[in-house]
């Protein structure tokens, strides 16, 4: 859609004064309206409910007339045959492309978490170069916007990957927009204002690497249990708005910690307890095994649960060489 087309006044009830509070709040156009919740529109409109939800529905209803969004009631045959559509990017390994389906989907939320050195980050890399390609080849043709909690983004690897996947290395890099996210809320502002480099900058791939660790760090001990659960549940909620009103791809990885009631079994357990959870649409849990690491799908609404076997290396993410020759 042309800039014109989602200016904010084409929403009936947005005139000149309620489009610059808008924008004052970081929401720059239709989209933007549409991915925020309630309660951020409520409070740039100085607490007004009643008209933040008016104006919620009616973006979402001028999305829906514009063929960008879904209509609200439709029968399970023609939400069987928009599933058909849904695109996906290649991780550049094989097998993890067969246990999600065909590659990371747009529209969802992919979760990937394990312990250090399982491959997490290493993904990501892959994917901010493979979305890149051109759809014959697993790819998008578009950028990607990582952002960066743990400062583990690097550009050499970018460059080393696009370089042994046949692509320029330098306009490999043009296309990822990096934001180095210093805590919690410096991460959530960035969110808020991803929206803008997403439309404009055409991207279907938001990596967060990784999604809790500033909210560990800044809500430390129990006593801020709650208020640290409640922001990364709205946090989470905001990711999976922009993944469906954007249609891109939304990839987080998070941190793991040992479950001390577990008596059997790995007690490796995912961080952020069921709010990140709930969320994820895909949940893999990654970990390493000698030369390889191996991806177990955890959660899914219509995968098996299963394991894959891939390895890194100059490719970024890749089969091993044995299972390559199947």
């Amino acid at each position: 859609m042309s800039a014109d087309e989602l200016d904010l006044e084409n929403i009936e009830g947005v005139g000149p004064a309620t489009k610059q509070k808008l924008v004052d709040g970081g929401i720059y156009n239709i989209l933007d309206l549409a991915a925020r919740s309630l309660s951020e529109i409520s409070d740039i409109l100085g607490g007004d409910t009643d008209k933040a939800g008016d104006l919620l529905n009616k973006a979402r209803s001028y999305l829906v007339e514009k063929g960008i969004l879904g209509k609200d009631f439709i029968s399970a045959t023609e939400l069987y045959q928009q599933r058909k559509n849904v695109e996906k990017i290649s991780t550049g390994s094989k097998n993890l492309d067969e246990l999600l389906g065909g590659g990371v989907e747009t529209g969802a939320i992919t979760e990937l978490y394990g312990e250090f050195g399982s491959g997490k980050t290493q993904i990501c890399h892959t994917l901010s170069v493979m979305v890149q390609l051109p759809k014959d080849k697993g790819g998008l043709e578009a950028g990607a916007l990582y952002i960066d909690t743990e400062n583990t983004f690097r550009p050499e690897r970018i460059a080393e990957i696009a370089e042994h996947r046949g692509l320029d290395p330098l306009k490999a890099l043009e296309r990822i927009v990096v934001a180095r996210a210093y805590n919690s809320s410096h991460q959530e502002l960035l969110l808020k204002e991803a929206g803008r480099h997403i439309e404009s900058e055409k991207l279907k791939l938001l990596v967060v690497d990784s999604v809790v660790s500033h909210y560990r760090a800044d809500f430390p001990g129990r006593g801020t249990l709650a208020e640290r659960q409640q922001r990364l549940n709205a946090f989470i909620h905001q990711l999976l708005r922009m993944a469906e009103v954007y249609n891109i791809a939304v990839v987080v990885t998070n941190q793991v910690q040992a479950s001390p009631d577990s008596f059997f079994g790995d007690p490796t357990r995912p961080v952020g307890g069921h709010v990140v959870a709930h969320m994820s649409t895909y949940r893999i849990y990654l970990r390493k095994s000698a030369k390889v690491r191996i991806a177990r799908m955890v959660d899914s609404p219509y995968l098996p649960e299963r394991e894959a076997i891939f390895m890194v290396s100059e490719k970024g993410i890749e089969d091993p060489p044995e299972e390559k020759k199947k």
